[in-house]
């Protein structure tokens, strides 16, 4: 996002809206963490991989927005999956000042509670 007004221009990374939408994913009842090609948690919020389980499309306006979750077993998926969606979508929009056209979930990995509180 690019905007023009009477001080200047404000620019928002992709990264920055990838970072927000990540931490309303996280927000979610049922989320554990971000996923990307399977690992975990750990690298999940490392220093440069923090935003690697979500893809940020934009353009003036409108952002796209594509992300991989694990949630825990035994919670409610599409329920999981939907709340994600609203959440994203709304924080990004707040937030950022952007249009969130669309928020694509997707569901990589399913982890039992223990497991989870490991992580």
């Amino acid at each position: 996002m690019s905007e023009n007004n009477m001080h200047g221009q404000i620019q928002i990374a992709d990264e920055v809206v990838g970072v927000i939408a990540v931490t309303a994913a996280l927000e979610v009842e049922g989320v554990v963490a971000g996923s990307h090609h399977g690992k975990g948690i750990t690298e999940f919020f490392g220093k440069k991989g923090h935003t690697k389980c979500v893809k940020v499309a934009k353009d003036e306006n409108e952002a796209v927005v594509d992300m991989e979750i694990i949630v825990k077993f035994g919670t409610k998926v599409q329920k999981v999956a939907a709340e994600v969606q609203e959440k994203v979508k709304s924080t990004v929009e707040t937030m950022t000042g952007l249009n969130v056209a669309v928020v694509n979930v997707s569901i990589t990995g399913v982890v039992k509670e223990a497991k989870a509180e490991e992580e």
